[in-house]
């Protein structure tokens, strides 16, 4: 298989990290995960947006050079993916000097790639700091910007500019041509209306700033946040590994995961930039939608953030993450509540997954002195369960639906949740004349608990390693695991404590 190289957006370092910040992280680090049990080799980025007007507007205000602010509420987003059990293997900041030097590099191809694409003019217009992002009038609701409710401010610089106006064909050429470039097609659809609509040349440049990438035949200019940020993508992969271009290797299989309100930048501006610099557009970007709270979208500025470490200390990061799959379909909008981290976490992991565990290995206990049966029966119900369970998965991961192939792992455990009830492990106990029925059951049992784990690691990777260790398994999280018949012979299985005990959970702020 071809490497996989899939990443988050760089998220904006003056912002406080919320759950949407999670839920982008956590998806991207659950399919980066699937992608290595099957043997792909794979790399996920990940990181901050450091050069953007605020920062310096704050920094000014402590009484800080913006480097040094930048480097003291960095922490806060580097703690965001260890605590939320996310293994990136390259966190990118943009005042990192092999990224600001890869940028500089990249507008030069641009500027000398012998098509006049960058030119110098006067820029006049409406400007969102929250969003570092130019805007219409058309774009804007009672005269304030949607996403942050607030008026933009009018500005007037000259600037250099990108005639992405040139692109306009090449790129509907494109989307005709890939009609999976960008996922859900609906986003697809959005992005293309818009390129058909008539593209406008944008601003790379911001006029009488020092806090940014210095435009390197004006360095009196520094180059706007979005011309920087989206470069990332990029640059990472030259100095990620010291000594070593990455580049060859993982691009442009490259699978970018964005919400929505940066569809244009990512959908429409970068691979028209990739074009003008001579690299091929990415392999795919995936567009989701916004977790909501109270049916508006959690955000700082409007003051409805839901701090993910907050949760994870009450709930743990499995929790955290699970929720995060399973609560809102990926792609579409969905609302968020701290009530739902509890309910999922007591009803489904609690019930269905931590009571099937504990019934399970206390039955292998009691029944059969902690030794796993070897009986398997791949005629059986739960063997005829677990059959199509891998290869369902993969697909609906290779398709980035990150919340139907949880559920398909559902079905199972809620079927081998009925499988206990239906064959009733304690009363075949009762009559030596059912050893061997029992035997083929608790086999079961604990083959699907262990092919469910496996399949689970993606999602759950702590639970995984324990709900293995309790069923006397090694921990092989092969993707050739998830199929019948793979149990291992062990013994000294006892009752396991519960997976997910009990929370009394505090009030969390919201």
């Amino acid at each position: 298989m071809d490497p996989y190289y899939v990443t988050t957006p760089i998220y904006y370092v003056n912002s406080t990290p919320h759950i949407g910040h999670a839920y982008t992280t956590v998806a991207a680090d659950v399919f980066a995960r699937h992608q290595r049990q099957r043997g792909r080799d794979t790399f996920l980025l990940t990181g901050v947006d450091e050069h953007a007007s605020k920062v310096a507007r704050v920094a000014e205000e402590q009484g800080l050079a913006p480097q040094e602010y930048a480097d003291r509420i960095v922490e806060a987003w580097r703690a965001l993916p260890a605590r939320l059990g996310v293994a990136p293997d390259f966190f990118i900041r943009t005042s990192d000097e092999g990224h600001k030097r890869f940028v500089q590099e990249f507008l030069e191809k641009i500027r000398s790639n012998g098509r006049d694409d960058i030119y110098q003019g006067v820029y006049a217009g409406l400007y969102c700091v929250g969003c570092e992002a130019f805007k219409t009038e058309a774009e804007l609701v009672d005269g304030k910007c949607p996403e942050h409710d607030v008026e933009p401010e009018r500005i007037e610089e000259r600037n250099w500019f990108f005639r992405l106006s040139a692109y306009q064909e090449q790129l509907l050429a494109l989307y005709d041509e890939r009609p999976d470039f960008v996922l859900p097609a609906f986003r697809a659809n959005e992005a293309r209306s818009f390129i058909a609509g008539g593209l406008q040349d944008f601003s790379i440049s911001r006029e009488g700033l020092s806090w940014g990438i210095p435009i390197p035949w004006d360095p009196a200019q520094v180059a706007y946040v979005w011309a920087d940020a989206l470069v990332n993508y990029l640059s990472a992969l030259t100095y990620a590994r010291p000594g070593e271009d990455l580049i060859p290797r993982y691009w442009p299989g490259v699978r970018h995961l964005l919400a929505k309100d940066i569809l244009r930048f990512h959908c429409v501006y970068w691979p028209a930039m990739l074009l003008a610099a001579g690299y091929d557009v990415p392999r795919q970007l995936f567009v989701h939608g916004y977790l909501l709270l109270d049916d508006r979208k959690i955000s700082k500025s409007r003051g409805n953030v839901v701090d993910p470490l907050e949760l994870v200390d009450v709930y743990g990061a499995d929790a955290v993450r699970f929720w995060c799959a399973r609560s809102v379909s990926f792609g579409q909008d969905g609302t968020a509540s701290v009530d739902g981290v509890k309910e999922r976490y007591e009803r489904e992991l609690g019930n269905d997954l931590g009571n099937l565990l504990s019934r399970t290995t206390a039955m292998v206990a009691r029944y059969r002195d902690g030794a796993v049966p070897q009986a398997p029966d791949a005629g059986s119900e739960v063997g005829a369960m677990l059959g199509p369970l891998g290869a369902d998965i993969a697909d609906r991961l290779d398709a980035f639906d990150l919340t139907g192939a949880l559920e398909r792992i559902w079905e199972v455990v809620r079927g081998l949740n009925r499988h206990v009830e239906a064959t009733a492990p304690w009363q075949l106990a009762k009559d030596d004349a059912h050893a061997e029925e029992l035997d083929r059951v608790l086999y079961d049992l604990v083959d699907g608990l262990r092919a469910v784990a496996v399949a689970l690691a993606a999602y759950l990777p702590e639970t995984t390693e324990r709900i293995l260790v309790a069923l006397g398994q090694p921990v092989v999280l092969d993707w050739d695991e998830v199929a019948y018949g793979r149990a291992r012979p062990a013994s000294g299985v006892e009752p396991a404590p519960p997976l997910f005990p009990r929370v009394d959970e505090p009030t969390l702020a919201a």
